[in-house]
């Protein structure tokens, strides 16, 4: 299966069902009266941290959800059937954001967690809320409400306590397949991960943490070189870095020249990485030339001034299994001390906690243009929208209310102060409702 780590999908929530016009019309019940119900709501789309999931695979060929709408309302007040809610399952470390204004909708980290992401439109109302003592028979019903429709992008952030970090070919895929479960491949070049791996891993004394082995960075890779700079923001949900480092010098690479240039790397791309706790894992310690350049390699780092704090440096060869058991102690004595980062935390309501509400007048987001193709006046807002949508136009009744509401709304006075003139039409954006203006 495919890696997939982002995904843009659109969401279209349920309509409400919609309200009817009844009467009740029953032997020896004089006046019966108003008796139609309301329509059922319709159904949200809610996503679900599915912790058997570790890609956006799901997301690449289907790109569209949709959630059914509520049922129209029935006679005696009965109210139609709401639909279900649409359930989308995402893997943990998923975070929600709104593509058309930048809104961060969640952060999916706990299994089973849920979020509404987009609300199904509540059910019109019947007749039977519309009467009153001056109009004890009205003829008004209303439409459903639309569903929420949005735009959303999921991305994935790798959910792991340790990350493996380092050049190519440094032996991350080969320690986390020597200490975890996880098979990723392994060959002699370059560049062989190019997808995260992620292993579980238990110790003798039973404590366990996630591993992740994360494509090689390469300098550069914070400003978009190599594969390493669309997984860097896998590092970001880590608790403790490895960082890797190749003693065997096999192609001529300086190991403390690579160590310094990932952690430049690290760095620009989020300063606050480099505050976690890290080890520094010098590899590959069973081949000729690695002993003394391990060595060297102690030398240089302790005399590096430009360290904030100096690592603790460890010696592994994950072919021997040479240092290896001792890594991984060290690692877990470190998890125990180390913080969650802040991608972790999830923001909790507290039970009993005062909440004041303040009273502030509801601003009508509302535009009057000119339409020369169309040769009409386009009203268009979300509250002038929504209200056309609900409105049953094919009783006469419930136009006029609507004529009222709108004029409520302002819409009348903003076509004045436009120049519209009398006869000139008028429609409501993305409806197919027009009128004739008249002043």
């Amino acid at each position: 299966m495919a890696f997939v780590d982002q995904a843009q999908v659109e969401l279209k929530a349920g309509k409400g069902g919609d309200g009817i016009v009844s009467f009740r019309h029953e032997k020896f019940v004089a006046m019966g009266g108003p008796f139609g119900g309301d329509g059922g709501h319709g159904g949200s789309i809610i996503l679900k941290v599915d912790e058997g999931l570790r890609t956006l695979m799901d997301f690449r060929y289907n790109r569209h959800f949709k959630a059914q709408s509520g049922g129209k309302g029935g006679t005696k007040g009965m109210t139609g059937a709401s639909a279900e809610d649409r359930v989308i399952k995402v893997p943990q470390g998923t975070i929600i954001t709104d593509v058309d204004t930048g809104e961060v909708l969640g952060d999916m980290v706990h299994e089973g967690q849920t979020l509404i992401v987009a609300r199904g439109g509540r059910g019109g109302r019947g007749n039977i809320h519309f009467a009153t003592p001056a109009n004890p028979a009205p003829e008004l019903s209303e439409n459903g409400e639309p569903g929420q429709v949005r735009n959303i992008k999921l991305e994935l952030r790798v959910l792991a306590d340790v990350g493996l970090v380092g050049f190519p070919s440094a032996g991350k895929s080969t320690l986390l397949s020597v200490v975890s479960n996880a098979k990723p491949k392994i060959a002699a070049y370059h560049f062989t991960t190019i997808d995260p791996n992620i292993g579980m891993v238990r110790l003798k004394d039973d404590r366990d943490f996630v591993m992740a082995d994360l494509p090689g960075l390469i300098e550069g890779a914070s400003e978009g070189v190599g594969l390493g700079f669309q997984f860097l923001r896998h590092v970001e949900r880590t608790r403790v870095i490895l960082h890797l480092v190749d003693m065997s010098g096999i192609e001529g690479q300086d190991p403390y020249t690579q160590y310094r240039k990932i952690l430049t790397e690290l760095e620009q791309y989020d300063p606050t990485i480099l505050e976690r706790p890290q080890i520094v894992v010098a590899t590959k310690m069973d081949m000729p030339d690695s002993e003394e350049n391990y060595q060297h390699f102690v030398e240089q780092v302790k005399a590096d001034s430009g360290l904030k704090v100096a690592p603790e440096i460890m010696a592994i060869s994950a072919v021997t299994h040479q240092g290896v058991d001792d890594l991984l102690r060290a690692t877990a004595d470190m998890l125990d001390r180390a913080p969650v980062p802040e991608a972790y935390k999830v923001e909790e309501e507290t039970e009993g906690e005062a909440k004041l509400y303040k009273y502030e007048e509801k601003q009508v987001n509302l535009s009057v243009d000119w339409d020369a193709e169309l040769d009409c006046w386009m009203v268009s807002g979300p509250e002038v929208e929504k209200l056309a949508a609900m409105t049953n136009l094919q009783r006469e009744a419930t136009v006029m209310r609507f004529a009222r509401q709108m004029r409520h709304m302002g819409v009348d006075d903003k076509l004045r102060e436009a120049g519209a003139k009398d006869g000139d039409d008028v429609r409501i954006n993305n409806t197919n409702f027009v009128f004739e203006y008249s002043d």
